[in-house]
């Protein structure tokens, strides 16, 4: 019961993230928003690179790519949730009952890992070479937050068993 509980606790803590990053994002919309404008626009990365031709400079593309981001960390967030419910309400099942109800946690998770590792490390970080920008660079914490996501991954990953009387 309590490798249960410890999956079942580690997604709602994944889902409380999400539920705040969405809160944040659009509470205080232009904070994340210069961010992602920055990355884009690639106006503080190395002086002279050869991947200018890369940069995004139109503010409806900005803005778009920020709504696109805030959706994405919603749904994210929704499947976080739902699938901390279908755990918790399979707490006490047999094995195969609580395997089944891991589907949506795992997509949720998914769905994580792919924004921080796909969005931020690979497409940020290296297409429009955030690593390069000494103030709009989110290359550690998207590997701290896809690390995390990964690890509470894995161990829901691992398959239930019958627990022994």
């Amino acid at each position: 019961m309590i490798t249960r509980l410890t999956k079942l606790l580690l997604l709602a803590c994944i889902g409380l993230f999400y539920t705040l990053v969405v809160f944040n994002n659009l509470t205080d919309f232009d904070s994340n928003y210069q961010f992602v404008r920055h990355v884009l626009m690639m106006d503080s990365t190395f002086a002279g690179n050869q991947g200018m031709w890369r940069a995004l400079t139109s503010p409806t593309i900005h803005l778009a790519s920020y709504w696109f981001l805030i959706a994405w960390e919603f749904v994210t967030m929704v499947l976080c949730w739902w699938g901390a419910w279908q755990l918790w309400r399979r707490l006490r099942s047999p094995a195969a009952e609580f395997n089944a109800a891991k589907r949506i946690p795992i997509l949720a998770l998914l769905f994580g890992v792919l924004l921080w590792l796909g969005g931020f490390i690979t497409i940020g970080g290296e297409w429009f070479l955030m690593w390069q920008s000494a103030k709009w660079n989110g290359q550690q914490a998207a590997f701290r937050m896809s690390t995390t996501i990964l690890l509470v991954l894995f161990l829901l990953l691992q398959p239930e068993r019958e627990e022994q009387p």
